[in-house]
């Protein structure tokens, strides 16, 4: 008995203590980070009215990434680290203005988009750098060299990658990078087949990314889509292993098209949807 109640003790001390890529430090910062997520998020979607009323935690997170530096840390930790930062600070750009009212008739009402200059002017103090969201995506991100990063981000909007209830760590960055590329077949904001149609609609996150993607996946697509461009030859080795056997019937016949989704600014907001 003694046995056992040690041996389940060590276990639990294992999936609590971080790895060997992670100090003690940025443990604790994830940890933080780890519950705001597994508290405010459900499926992709934020209840931004309560964390707006309880943004103790997310401003200390914010306030401690700040100054934190991981340029000479493994890759697995930067990758984690720039991940959560980005989510991070897209989160308190929306409580920073909610509740959103903007007029820009090209995005809705409630939209991310509505806060002038969120991703290309608004400045943040994040790894001892100053960035804004979009040189975190553009000029940081891309020196991981994989794709799949794009769909991890939750850019505020219904049509990004789903913001998971959860961190990214170290240990796991590349399991749950996984689970983000599997989860694009089964959203219809990702990627969506119509058979009858014989058309295939993405998201235009592929679009905005489209050389990491050919670069990445374009020579894993099946030969017989060899006269098919970089960028649709990508999209389907990204997608193909989870389709369904009529679907990948779909592809193998070469004959569908390729259609990029406009890209949905709404707010993913639950607040007012049930729940909180």
């Amino acid at each position: 008995m003694r046995l056992a109640t040690f041996a389940a003790l060590f276990a639990a001390f294992l999936i609590a203590a971080p790895s060997a890529q992670e100090s003690l430090g940025d443990a604790a910062r994830r940890k933080m980070f780890d519950q705001i997520l597994d508290l405010y998020v459900r499926n992709g979607d934020v209840y931004y009215r309560a964390l707006k009323s309880d943004r103790g935690k997310l401003d200390g997170y914010v306030n401690l990434i700040a100054g934190t530096t991981v340029d000479k840390g493994p890759r697995d930790e930067q990758l984690a680290f720039w991940l959560n930062a980005y989510n991070a600070l897209v989160l308190r750009t929306v409580v920073d203005h909610y509740p959103i009212n903007g007029r820009a008739g090209e995005y809705p009402a409630k939209s991310i988009r509505q806060i002038p200059g969120a991703f290309e002017r608004i400045a943040h103090r994040v790894g001892g750098r100053s960035l804004t969201l979009d040189q975190i995506e553009k000029d940081v991100l891309p020196q991981f060299h994989d794709p799949r990063i794009y769909f991890a981000l939750g850019r505020g909007a219904v049509g990004s990658g789903r913001l998971r209830s959860e961190a990214f760590t170290p240990a796991r960055v590349d399991e749950q990078l996984a689970d983000v590329a599997a989860e694009c077949v089964t959203r219809a904001q990702c990627a969506q087949l119509d058979r009858e149609a014989n058309r295939m609609s993405v998201s235009s996150i592929f679009s905005w990314h489209e050389k990491e993607f050919a670069d990445a996946y374009a020579d894993k697509a099946p030969a017989a889509l060899a006269s098919r461009s970089p960028i649709e030859r990508a999209i389907v080795a990204f997608v193909l292993p989870k389709l369904f056997t009529a679907e990948r019937d779909m592809i193998a016949a070469n004959t569908f098209k390729v259609a990029y989704k406009p890209f949905d600014w709404t707010l993913n907001d639950l607040t007012g949807r049930g729940g909180r």
